[in-house]
C-alpha cells in the first residue's frame, strides 16, 4: 500500500489502498473507505441496482438516535450502518440528488427538546460522510419535501409557534447554504406525503378542511402551488414514492385506523388517486424510497398497540399490486428522513 505522511495530507485527499483494493479519503484524523457503486441502473440489469437508500435520524426503541442506516434498492436484505448525523432529529424529511442527500428540519432532544431549522447532508456513496448544510427559513417539523437533481424544496410543517404553515423554501443541493423562499401552498400543511418527477412535485397536504387534496409545484421555477387532484383517503403520517412517471402514496392514519391500501397518480397529468394495491404490513409513520422501477417502504409503526417496525416492503411502479417482503432495517425507525439516489425527481 502506498504510504504518505498523514500530517501533511490535505482534508479530502484520496488514495488507493492496494491492500484492501479500495479508494479512501482523508477525514483529517483517519483514512475512510469510499463505498462505490454505479448510479446507472441499466448497467447491471437489476431493477434497483446502483441505488442506495438511506434512513436518517427518526425515532426508535432507543429514543432519538443520531445514527444513519442504509440498504441497497436492488437486493434489500438487512440494512447496514452508514454513520451518524451531526444532530439527533426526528419528524424530519429528506430528498437528494444522485450524490448528496439533505435532511431538513424536525425535532430534537439534544441538548434540549425543541423543533429545529437545521439542514444536514450526507454524501450518498461515502459511508460516514455527514455534515451541517445550512438552515431553513423557519423552524419546522412534520415537514414534507420534493426535489430533483438540483433542488430540494421543504414543504409546510409545524413549529413551536404555529400549528401548521403554508410556506415552502428551497436549497441548491450542490451548494451548502441556507434556504430561501420558494412560494406558498394554498393552506397550512403538516405531515404531507410527496412524490416528484424532474419537473413536478406533488404534495398531499393533509390540510384542514381538504385533507385529501393534492397540489403540485414546478420544481425548476419558484411560485405558489396549484391544485392537482384528490386522493381517496386522508393519509396522515403516511409516505410517498415515485419514479419519473408514476407516484404511489402509502400508509398513513385516517380515522378510525390505519389505511391498508395504496393509491397512485400519473405525475404529468392532473387527476385523482387510483387504487394500487395493499400493503403486506400495514403501517404509518413509515419511510419511502424509490428507484426507477421499485418503491420501498421502510420501518414505521404498525396498528394498535403501534409496534415499532424494521420491515422493508417493496412494490413495482409499473404493475399495480400488493407489496412484498424486501428485508429489514437493522433497527426499528419511524418519523425518519428517507432518501434514495434513484427517485423520480432524478429522471
Amino acid at each position: 500500500m502506498t504510504q504518505s505522511s498523514d500530517a501533511i495530507v490535505p482534508l479530502g485527499a484520496m488514495r488507493f489502498n492496494s491492500d484492501s483494493q479500495k479508494l479512501e479519503y482523508w477525514m483529517g484524523s483517519a483514512w475512510m473507505q469510499i463505498q462505490t457503486f454505479s448510479p446507472n441502473l441499466a448497467e447491471s440489469g437489476d431493477a434497483g441496482a446502483g441505488v442506495r437508500a438511506i434512513v436518517g435520524g427518526g425515532a426508535g426503541n432507543s429514543g432519538l438516535p443520531d445514527e444513519v442506516q442504509f440498504f441497497n434498492m436492488a437486493t434489500g436484505g438487512t440494512g447496514g450502518d452508514y454513520g451518524d448525523l451531526p444532530q439527533r432529529q426526528y419528524l424530519t424529511v429528506g430528498t437528494s440528488s444522485r450524490t448528496r442527500g439533505v435532511f431538513m428540519g424536525g425535532y430534537t432532544n439534544s441538548p434540549s427538546s425543541t423543533y429545529i431549522n437545521s439542514i444536514q447532508s450526507v454524501e450518498i456513496a461515502q459511508l460516514g460522510y455527514t455534515s451541517d448544510f445550512g438552515d431553513l427559513t423557519q423552524t419546522a417539523g412534520y415537514t414534507g419535501a420534493v426535489g430533483n437533481q438540483t433542488r430540494a424544496i421543504r414543504v409546510g410543517g409545524t413549529g413551536p409557534s404555529n400549528p401548521g404553515t403554508n410556506t415552502m423554501d428551497f436549497v441548491t443541493i450542490a451548494v451548502k447554504s441556507d434556504a430561501v423562499d420558494y412560494g406558498d401552498l394554498s393552506g397550512s400543511c403538516t405531515n404531507s406525503n410527496n412524490i416528484n418527477s424532474p419537473t413536478r412535485g406533488i404534495i398531499q397536504t393533509n390540510e384542514s378542511g381538504t385533507p385529501t387534496r393534492t397540489q403540485f409545484t414546478t420544481i425548476p421555477t419558484t411560485g405558489n402551488a396549484e391544485t392537482f387532484g384528490e386522493l381517496q383517503r386522508l393519509r396522515a403520517d403516511g409516505s410517498g414514492m415515485s419514479n419519473s412517471v408514476r407516484g404511489v402514496f402509502t400508509g398513513g392514519y385516517s380515522s378510525p385506523g390505519l389505511v391498508p391500501f395504496m393509491e397512485f397518480v400519473t405525475i404529468s397529468t392532473t387527476g385523482n388517486g387510483t387504487t394500487f394495491g395493499d400493503m403486506s404490513s400495514v403501517v404509518f409513520r413509515e419511510g419511502g424510497h424509490a428507484s426507477p422501477v421499485r418503491g420501498v417502504i421502510s420501518g414505521g409503526m404498525g396498528p394498535s398497540p403501534y409496534p415499532q417496525l424494521t420491515t422493508l416492503q417493496s412494490l413495482n411502479f409499473a404493475t399495480e399490486g400488493d407489496t412484498v417482503d424486501f428485508g429489514d432495517l437493522a433497527k426499528a425507525r419511524y418519523d425518519a428522513g428517507c432518501i434514495s439516489n434513484g427517485h423520480g425527481g432524478l429522471g
